[in-house]
């Protein structure tokens, strides 16, 4: 099978590419022309392509895989970094749905980026994908036009959104920026603790995406998220101790608005996130519970 994918050399991407290298092709999307060897290995089955203006259709491919997008918590929210945040997703998705929606033989499936933000903050309703009675806040806005863009080429091909939580790994993301102060024992929950954190293990993740990528049955929105959502209190507890650290910190939701303005939204707020259809589908979860998912990936 030939792919086409963008955000390839972000973290679930070039994880998924490093995982499934014997047993795909890919043609990655990136700015990154140069030898991208050292990223995803020697063997690894990987042609760069630095724009899609050159191409007319997606008749060559068998999948595309929609990942790209300008990081939504590196920067505090301008009014530039959002134009940035939504465009980069917005206009190379329509730019993809056109060209399958271009194409004589399309790809057989179009897996296309979105987050649990969709759902705004809720509390601690419940969350699966048949919920509705979404927030209006700013992650709304960027997950509901996205998610807008990818279904354009439905009536070409089978259309499956991701609506992802927080992705877990050691070397990458949240954890990664997390992990510094919690291993000098200064980690702690943001504000009160109470609000949910949706989360899945990157191997979840990149398994998820192929299981989606090889189940016709499977199309319309998919929660990437892990069975056992967690309040943020309960996460930190749980880190601090898979690390052996004490949890006593605690950053005041002022402070967060002070560092982070608009943005600490983001963690002052969270949905309970259920992935209901892919459980219905029979996709076993390797790391369904916070636990063994942080033993794994802080203890390997």
């Amino acid at each position: 099978m030939k792919i086409l994918m963008t955000g390839g050399t972000g973290l679930i991407g070039s994880t998924f590419i490093n995982k499934f290298s014997s047993k795909y092709q890919f043609d990655v999307l990136s700015r990154q022309t140069g030898d991208l060897t050292s990223r995803f290995g020697n063997d690894a089955k990987v042609n760069v392509i630095s724009s899609l203006n050159s191409l007319k259709n997606l008749d060559d491919y068998q999948a595309v895989i929609n990942l790209a997008g300008e990081p939504i918590a590196e920067k505090r929210w301008s009014q530039k970094q959002k134009h940035n945040i939504c465009h980069s997703r917005w206009n190379l998705t329509n730019q993809l749905s056109k060209l399958i929606n271009d194409s004589t033989t399309p790809p057989n499936a179009f897996i296309s980026g979105s987050a649990v933000g969709f759902y705004g903050r809720q509390g601690n309703e419940t969350i699966t994908e048949q919920w509705t009675d979404v927030y209006p806040e700013f992650s709304h806005k960027i997950c509901k036009v996205w998610e807008e863009k990818s279904l354009l080429c439905q009536h070409k091909t089978r259309v499956c959104i991701l609506r992802t939580g927080i992705v877990l790994d050691k070397n990458k993301g949240a954890l990664k920026k997390m992990l510094p102060a919690f291993k000098f024992g200064l980690g702690g929950r943001f504000s009160t603790g109470t609000q949910f954190m949706s989360w899945i293990h990157i191997e979840d993740m990149v398994n998820a995406i192929d299981f989606l990528l090889n189940n016709q049955q499977c199309q319309g929105h998919f929660n990437l998220t892990a069975p056992k959502p967690v309040t943020n209190q309960e996460f930190c507890q749980i880190l601090a101790k898979t690390l052996h650290r004490p949890n006593l910190a605690t950053m005041p939701a002022f402070v967060l608005r002070i560092l982070f303005g608009e943005m600490a939204d983001l963690f002052l707020y969270g949905q309970k996130v259920i992935p209901e259809k892919l459980l219905l589908a029979n996709f076993k979860f390797t790391h369904p519970n916070l636990q063994s998912a942080l033993h794994h990936l802080l203890k390997s």
